[in-house]
């Protein structure tokens, strides 16, 4: 009796193990017909078409040049700062306080629809791509041609109503670039 029980656990120990590895071996679930993955694949590439355009490949630095940056400010900027879709110009960290900020492609739209839904007072500007919105009450731009959205943003401690003129100029200007 005792050598049947023996047996018996040597063959449910060989049978647990051998279990063990048939389920580390197991394949893998069975992959759908291919009808069936035809048909996710449409739903897939509606998604994408419904996707917002990539980012522009305009250059920001190239729209607005530090001696633009500096005639706009009125003060002296340093070396441009710059990323993919945005270039700035700062002064000094001595003296007066300024900046020019310019940003272009989907970011730059983003900021213009925010400003909308803030119930911003903007005035259009004629000569500046597609369309072109000056921000009466602050001092921003922003322009669009050919479905690619640019601002340009000032940062001064001042009346936004002295540079605004040179800001719509600047727009028109940076509109011709892209």
């Amino acid at each position: 009796m005792r050598r049947g029980s023996a047996v018996l656990a040597a063959l449910l120990l060989v049978g647990a193990i051998t279990a063990c590895e048939s389920a580390e071996e197991a394949p893998a679930a069975p992959q759908p017909p291919a009808a069936e993955a035809q048909t996710e694949a449409p739903a897939e590439e509606t998604e994408a078409a419904e996707a917002p355009p990539a980012a522009s490949t305009v250059d920001p630095c190239s729209l607005v040049t530090k001696a633009e940056a500096e005639k706009l400010a009125g003060l002296k900027m340093q070396d441009a700062r710059e990323s993919p879709e945005s270039c700035a110009y700062t002064t000094p960290p001595e003296g007066t306080t300024g900046q020019v900020e310019v940003y272009v492609g989907d970011g730059a739209k983003k900021q213009y629809d925010i400003e909308l839904q803030l119930d911003h007072n903007y005035k259009a500007i004629s000569g500046a791509g597609d369309e072109a919105y000056s921000y009466q009450d602050g001092l921003s731009v922003f322009v669009n041609k050919g479905g690619v959205w640019t601002s340009v943003h000032l940062v001064r401690i001042d009346d936004p109503a002295k540079y605004r003129p040179a800001l719509e100029d600047l727009a028109r200007t940076m509109s011709t670039r892209y």
